[in-house]
């Protein structure tokens, strides 16, 4: 397999979206039923589907849990409730009482119904056999020294420019902006190292009378300066070039302005385009499925040999067989850049004892991910952000001392 890019010159691009894009409110919703699942029974299944769209959101999916739904469809006495309450307190934390789109007063429907039989009994673990994996897939993990959080740097300045405004817009800094927007980052590489940012795009919702004069002013201005706070200064100079709400206005956004949906995010979730991706969604998703939790163990086992300087760059690729325990392979591609041979690195993986030979139940075991763990996942990415108490494991660099132990073995 060879890397995305042998030139030591271009350009490159990554996007990101805020908690309030259509799709990612349907991923938030998605993981907080997740989350309220999992706060009830550790060991539910859980694969949640939500479509948002003017005045209404819609649940859709296959379920199975202690105190949350028999094999019939009967649901356990309060749960319905329980789940509209969250539904609706997601989308209130978000920030939207829009016309169009009200946490208070949209239309909500519970389409939610027990898991296959069929699928649960691949997936169980019974006798002799080990719990399988949720459904068959390639997942890929990826890490770079690029920034301090070892994540591509369009990707990561891109999330970090909307969190800012997602911190000004909820404490009343910046009180002109709503809850969608959506941003761009292109840096220049000279010898794989980000040196300029070359284009930066910032489109905001804002509230009515930002899209012209001294108001449309002030919104520019603010967006400047966010971005001077998030990026290096030496990647900024008077040949960056700004884009900022270039359609002019953007008064109507969120659900009422585009429809969202699970799971269209998923490049924007993972390595803004630095790295491949296996094609499967996290959000909604139990972590009994491996399109979540292997995408996890694979960028916990990349991040760490990076941090360990075994490598600069790596990407690792896992796949699985729906029933099936044992990974079906374990790739590594340090893309040139590591101090002992990609096959060193693939055998002492295989060494670690305590991954539990990347099995299902040995990453969901050695991460901790049968928790309400995943609402503060759904925005902002999965990879990159900072590993506290039980959020965010794969993040830790905890495997640090056992990857160099393993590879002089």
């Amino acid at each position: 397999m060879q890397g995305l890019s042998v030139r030591s010159s271009y350009l490159f691009t990554s996007e990101s979206v805020s908690e309030g894009h259509p799709d990612k409110v349907a991923d938030q919703i998605s993981d907080a039923i997740v989350d309220l699942f999992l706060s009830k029974d550790p060991e539910a299944r859980v694969a949640c589907e939500t479509l948002c769209t003017t005045d209404l959101v819609v649940l859709a999916g296959e379920i199975r849990g202690q105190n949350i739904m028999d094999t019939e469809g009967n649901w356990a006495p309060g749960v319905p409730e329980e789940i509209e309450r969250v539904v609706r307190e997601t989308v209130k934390r978000i920030g939207y009482e829009q016309n169009g789109f009200h946490w208070e007063t949209f239309r909500f429907e519970n389409n939610l119904h027990p898991q296959s039989a069929h699928i649960a009994q691949g997936v169980d673990a019974s006798g002799n056999k080990d719990e399988g994996a949720g459904d068959q897939g390639i997942m890929f993990g990826y890490a770079t020294d690029e920034t301090p959080d070892l994540m591509p740097a369009t990707l990561d300045y891109s999330h970090k420019i909307l969190q800012r405004l997602s911190e000004d817009r909820h404490s009343g800094k910046a009180p002109f902006l709503e809850p969608d927007a959506k941003s761009q980052v292109t840096l220049r590489f000279e010898n794989g190292r980000p040196v300029r940012a070359t284009a930066i795009v910032v489109s905001t919702q804002h509230k009515a009378g930002y899209d012209a004069g001294e108001n449309e002013a002030e919104l520019h201005s603010y967006v400047k300066q966010a971005i001077a706070e998030v990026l290096p200064a030496e990647l900024l100079n008077g040949e960056t070039v700004y884009h900022i709400n270039p359609t002019g206005s953007f008064e109507i956004g969120g659900p009422d302005g585009d429809t969202g949906l699970t799971g269209r995010k998923i490049i924007v979730d993972t390595y803004g385009g630095a790295a491949p991706h296996g094609g499967g969604a996290f959000s909604g998703k139990d972590p009994t499925k491996v399109d979540r939790s292997a995408a996890y163990a694979a960028r916990y086992l990349a991040k760490n040999i990076v941090a360990a300087g075994l490598a600069k760059r790596c990407t690792i690729q896992l796949a699985y067989a729906i029933g099936v325990s044992e990974p079906l392979s374990l790739y590594v591609d340090t893309h040139g850049t590591g101090t002992v041979p990609d096959d060193q690195l693939e055998a002492a993986i295989k060494r670690i004892e305590k991954l539990g030979g990347l099995t299902p139940r040995g990453i969901r075991t050695h991460l901790g991910l049968n928790k309400p763990i995943y609402a503060q996942t759904a925005a902002y990415g999965h990879f990159g952000r900072s590993a506290q108490g039980d959020l965010f494991p794969w993040e830790r660099t905890d495997l640090v001392e056992d990857l160099k132990s393993a590879v002089a073995a």
